[in-house]
């Protein structure tokens, strides 16, 4: 039987030996409350759909956001004595080669930014251009409507 049969089912089972008052009150609560199932039921349905469409069309994204949640976990749930035994060594290799991998990115990122000339000095300079070209298109449209 599914949900919707059972639904169904529970929506159409009577109410006797009841007063008719108490038995509405009954008969309407418990309609709601199996509304409230099926609906939820349904929706879950649909987060899941949608979230199996999203990981089919985004995999590496996916994969990505599993592996920030499982850092993000590892860093906020506290280390065992039985993982320190047993992972220990390992897990020291691996946190001082991710570090060094880490501060290599950073490094290589600088060079490139200064290579393209991406500097704070640079950046700020750019700025300044365009707000120096803005208000100059600003003054010069007034002028012209002005002189019109």
């Amino acid at each position: 039987m599914t949900a919707n049969q059972s639904s169904t089912t529970a929506r159409s089972s009577g109410t006797s030996g009841r007063g008719s008052g108490s038995g509405d009150i009954y008969d309407s609560a418990r309609t709601r409350a199996v509304d409230a199932y099926d609906s939820a039921r349904e929706r879950a349905a649909e987060v899941t759909a949608k979230a199996s469409d999203q990981i089919e069309e985004a995999p590496l994204i996916a994969l990505a956001g599993g592996l920030a949640a499982g850092a993000l976990l590892a860093a906020i749930l506290p280390r065992t004595k039985v993982e320190d035994r047993l992972i220990g060594p390992a897990g020291e290799r691996l946190t001082g080669s991710a570090k060094a991998a880490v501060e290599a990115a950073k490094e290589a990122g600088r060079e490139k930014f200064n290579e393209l000339n991406l500097t704070r000095d640079a950046g700020a300079a750019a700025v300044q251009t365009i707000i120096s070209g803005v208000s100059e298109a600003a003054v010069g449209s007034v002028r012209k409507k002005k002189d019109a």
